[in-house]
């Protein structure tokens, strides 16, 4: 079998990690940048990869409401919300944020965290061959199941933050005017 036959008998799993991957890297941006609207960009971004995960999983109706609800009107909501905030303080100005290097530090730890345990999982994993492993159907299964929930409450989690946020820039407008 040729590399490529054996990359389309698995583009599934390929495109598994190229999607997981890309969204690890729009939360990061998140994270280490600046400016707001940049940050909804990497947060829609990273919410767009997550609708590609879904739809690798097999919960397609999970990932349409990832990408139509949560991409198409939250993310609108919160990047408006943004426009209105004006933004002009000067800290916002500056390119990274204050925490890149322990945000660099954390994740250089984190990884090789998730590197031993995925190091010392791996004989385990071949002594209970018997034994089910984990299949993407089960996961998304048990996550129509068990979790749609908690999915779908982040929308509100995520609305009660916005109307947070403009309530405490008016009050601080308030005390300054």
């Amino acid at each position: 079998m040729s590399l490529i036959e054996t990359l389309l008998a698995n583009l599934d799993t390929l495109l598994l990690y190229v999607f997981a991957l890309c969204a690890f890297v729009g939360a990061a941006l998140m994270i280490v940048l600046r400016q707001p609207m940049r940050v909804a960009l990497a947060l829609i971004s990273t919410m767009i990869f997550l609708g590609g995960i879904y739809g690798l999983l097999g919960v397609h109706f999970i990932a349409a409401f990832q990408v139509l609800i949560y991409v198409g009107a939250v993310m609108v909501f919160m990047v408006y919300v943004i426009m209105l905030l004006d933004v002009r303080d000067p800290a916002v100005r500056r390119r990274y944020s204050k925490f890149l290097l322990p945000g660099l530090a954390a994740f250089v730890l984190l990884i090789g965290v998730l590197a031993y345990a995925v190091w010392n999982a791996l004989p385990a994993a071949s002594r209970t061959a018997g034994s089910e492993g984990f299949g993407l159907q089960l996961f998304a299964t048990t996550f129509l199941n068990a979790y749609w929930l908690h999915f779908e409450l982040t929308s509100v989690l995520l609305l009660a933050a916005v109307v947070a946020a403009i309530a405490v820039i008016r009050a601080g407008g308030r005390r300054d005017g």
